[in-house]
């Protein structure tokens, strides 16, 4: 998976596809928690990108829950 820019520097947002690729998930399960508001995202013009601290926040959260 690419989460680095060329520069070195990890990527801020990431696809949809990244951010599935690195929860370990499909891109409809990301879609589905986007959709419920469970990972936030972005829109930029007809781009949805994820933050790579949301999907951060959401890991925390599901680990608070159990």
């Amino acid at each position: 998976m690419d989460d680095v820019h060329n520069t070195g520097q990890p990527r801020v947002l990431l696809t949809v596809e990244q951010a599935a690729e690195r929860l370990g998930l499909g891109r409809t399960t990301v879609y589905q928690l986007i959709a419920n508001g469970d990972l936030g995202s972005v829109r930029i013009g007809r781009l949805r990108r994820i933050p790579a601290d949301a999907i951060d926040a959401y890991v925390k959260h599901l680990m608070q829950q159990q």
